[in-house]
């Protein structure tokens, strides 16, 4: 042993000036280790296994979940919302028993909502600001109607994606451009500003994949405010930034579902088929009268009340000129009214 150790150290290498050239080179193996070792995740919170579990039996609750939601905070009851929609377990019911009047989103895309569940989830979430109803084949321009009436603040509306959505969307433009023929005054003054527009005045962003040429003319046009599919800009003023909800490939409501295991709304035994333009059926023709109908009919109703205060007032003027005692009655107005002034 004792003349092997002389033989081992003469193999040393105790040159001074390799060593920190070797301390580098370990330093930088460390570094890169570090860069290309995989971060590790953090686990779940006790919140999200929770809904976990509530969204693996979510349909036996369903019965239920008007009684149970009460207790739940909005933001569980976004979740739940956003699990059943992926389930598409979302109708409603239940988009009605879970709405609460602190919601500023609202992700009912693809699912069975109709105009009565969104009307009465507008007037339940007044302070809406971003809304995606894109590939719902039961939702139509009057579901749109109620929405911008009781949504005020509303700024983002993604819609499209089916035949029947495309076709909501290109009848509900003239709800966010003004309409100065339903003024009622004779001057400018008297024009009351929630005559001339039907709520949807707010509106800044625009998702639609599949606007037509004609559209997107006439919005340009008319509506130079709205921003149609916007895109992330990397420098942007933050008044002209582009809000999360605007951008087309993320869901609205991703962040209320990022820390749930995606095996909860996964549908056993049923083969899910991926969403495309052409796979939606189209409306049948009598349904699509229907619609027609039933749109030109809300859309004529202002103009026929109209019309009818307006026969009754010149009615009433016709019979102040006519009358004696109507024109008495002026002229005393009518002095009265000077001796005030002097």
């Amino acid at each position: 042993m004792e003349e092997q150790l002389p033989k081992s150290l003469k193999n040393l290498d105790l040159n001074r000036n390799r060593g920190p050239k070797k301390k580098i080179l370990v330093s930088a193996y460390l570094s890169s280790s570090r860069i290309m070792s995989p971060l590790k995740s953090k686990p779940p919170s006790l919140v999200s296994l929770c809904l976990g579990v509530i969204g693996k039996h979510l349909e036996e609750m369903i019965p239920c979940l008007a009684d149970i939601s009460v207790i739940f905070p909005a933001d569980i009851k976004m979740s739940i919302a956003a699990i059943a929609r992926r389930k598409k377990l979302l109708d409603d019911d239940v988009i009605t028993s879970l709405a609460d009047s602190s919601w500023e989103i609202l992700d009912v895309s693809g699912s069975d909502v109709t105009n009565s569940g969104l009307a009465k989830v507008a007037e339940m979430c007044k302070s809406l600001r971003a809304v995606d109803i894109s590939r719902c084949n039961k939702i139509s321009s009057m579901g749109v109607l109620e929405l911008v009436q009781h949504c005020r603040s509303l700024e983002t509306l993604r819609c499209g994606g089916c035949p029947s959505s495309e076709s909501t969307a290109r009848r509900s433009l003239s709800f966010f451009k003004p309409n100065l023929s339903n003024g009622e005054g004779e001057t400018w003054e008297e024009i009351d500003t929630s005559e001339i527009g039907h709520g949807g005045q707010s509106l800044r962003w625009l998702v639609w994949p599949r606007i037509d040429k004609d559209s997107l003319e006439m919005l340009s046009l008319e509506c130079p405010r709205i921003v149609v599919n916007p895109k992330p800009s990397l420098v942007a003023y933050r008044a002209d930034e582009v809000p999360r909800e605007a951008l087309p490939d993320v869901a609205v409501d991703e962040p209320f579902v990022k820390d749930i295991d995606p095996k909860t709304w996964v549908v056993t035994g049923v083969v899910q088929k991926p969403t495309s333009f052409l796979l939606c059926n189209e409306l049948p023709i009598a349904e699509k009268f229907r619609l027609a109908f039933a749109e030109r009919d809300a859309r004529l109703a202002p103009k026929r009340a109209k019309n009818a205060r307006q026969r009754q007032r010149r009615a009433e003027r016709d019979w102040m000129m006519s009358s004696d005692e109507a024109k008495a009655m002026v002229l005393a107005s009518k002095a009265t009214r000077s001796l005030h002034k002097s």
